[in-house]
C-alpha cells in the first residue's frame, strides 16, 4: 500500500495508490461511531441474550436453590398454560380489532383531509395529536374522563340527550374488551391516517382527471383506482400497526389491570415476572412475543421494500 501525495503541497493524503481511502482512514471515520454501537449492544442485544438464556432455566426467586437448566420446559408450560393461551387469544383479538377499526377510520379521515378546505393544516395537526400523547396518559384519560360511570363524558352525553333518567352503563365493567379496544383505536387512528394520506397524495391526478372526463363517478374512481393504489399503503399501515399493538401493555394495565378477560401476552409476562417471580417462565413468554413480532416485522419490511420499488419505477 502506498500513500498519495498532493501535487500542490507535497503532503501525503493517506490514500492508496489507486486513489481510494486507506484502511486507517476508514477506521478514523468509523471510530467515533463505536461508542454508540457498543451502547446499543449493551442496552438492547445483551439483555435479550440474557433473556434467551434464562428462558431455558428454572429460575424462580421464591426457590433460589432449585435454579438450573430445564431445556424447553418453560416454552411448553407457556403454550400449555390456560392463562397463557387465553392471553394469546386476547392479544390476537385486540390486535385484529384495533388494526381493522383504525384502518377504516384512518381511511375515512384521510379521504376527508385530502380535500381542499380552509384550515386544513390546523385540522391535520389536531388529528395527529392523539398519537403524540403518552400511552399511559391516554389510557388514564379514557378511564376517568370518558368511561367513569359517575362523571365520565360518555354518560354525561347520555344524560344530556335522554335526560336524568337515562341509562348510565359501566363501560369498563360491562364492556371491558371494547373499552380497551376503543382507547387504543383513538390513539392509533392518526398513525393509519398519516400513512394513507401519504398514499392518497401520491396518486397520479392526471389519470384520475382523465377518468372523470370519461364519465367515471366518485365511487368508481375510488373502487377501481384509489383502492388499488392504496393497497400497499394499507398493508404497510396494518403490519406496522400490528407490530406495536401486539406489544400494548399500558392500556390493559391502566384501564382494567388485566381483569375481566383483557389480559394479553405483555400483561401475562408482567404478571408472571412481577407477581410470581418466575423469571424463566416470563422470559420464555417474552421470547415467544419477540419471535412473533419479528415475523410481523419481516413481512412489514418486505412491504416497505416493495413500496420503494414501485415508487422508483
Amino acid at each position: 500500500m502506498s500513500t498519495a501525495v498532493d501535487s500542490a503541497t507535497g503532503v501525503a493524503t493517506g490514500g492508496t495508490a489507486g486513489g481510494g481511502p486507506s484502511r486507517a482512514a476508514n477506521w478514523a471515520r468509523r471510530a467515533p461511531l463505536l461508542p454508540a454501537l457498543l451502547l446499543v449492544i449493551l442496552v438492547t442485544q445483551l439483555p435479550f441474550v440474557v433473556t434467551i438464556v434464562i428462558s431455558f432455566m428454572n429460575y424462580n426467586a421464591y426457590y433460589p436453590n432449585e435454579t438450573g437448566f430445564t431445556g424447553i420446559t418453560n416454552f411448553k408450560t407457556v403454550l400449555s398454560d390456560p392463562q397463557a393461551r387465553s392471553a394469546i387469544l386476547v392479544t390476537i383479538l385486540l390486535t385484529v380489532a384495533v388494526v381493522l377499526i383504525s384502518l377504516v377510520l384512518g381511511l375515512l379521515i384521510a379521504l376527508l383531509l385530502d380535500r381542499r378546505f380552509h384550515g386544513r393544516g390546523v385540522v391535520r395537526t389536531m388529528m395527529i395529536t392523539p398519537f403524540l400523547i403518552v400511552p399511559v396518559a391516554a389510557a388514564l384519560l379514557w378511564k376517568h374522563a370518558l368511561y367513569n360511570p359517575e362523571y365520565g363524558l360518555l354518560n354525561g352525553l347520555l344524560r344530556m340527550v335522554f335526560g336524568p333518567g337515562a341509562v348510565q352503563p359501566d363501560w369498563i365493567g360491562q364492556h371491558p374488551r371494547w373499552a380497551v379496544i376503543f382507547a387504543i383505536v383513538w390513539q392509533w387512528t392518526p398513525f393509519m391516517m398519516l400513512i394513507l394520506l401519504a398514499g392518497l397524495q401520491s396518486r397520479p391526478m392526471d389519470i384520475i382527471e382523465a377518468a372523470r372526463i370519461d364519465g367515471a363517478n366518485n365511487w368508481q374512481i375510488f373502487r377501481h383506482m384509489t383502492l388499488p393504489h392504496l393497497r400497499t399503503y394499507i398493508e404497510l399501515a396494518a403490519l406496522l400497526g400490528s407490530i406495536y399493538v401486539v406489544q400494548n401493555f399500558d392500556h390493559v394495565f391502566t384501564i382494567t389491570s388485566g381483569g375481566l378477560g383483557t389480559a394479553n401476552l405483555p400483561y401475562y409476562i408482567y404478571q408472571t415476572f412481577y407477581t410470581a417471580h418466575d423469571y424463566g417462565l416470563a422470559s420464555a413468554a417474552g421470547v415467544i412475543v419477540v419471535v412473533g413480532t419479528i415475523i410481523i416485522s419481516t413481512a412489514a419490511l418486505r412491504t416497505v421494500f416493495s413500496l420503494f420499488k414501485e415508487q422508483s419505477r
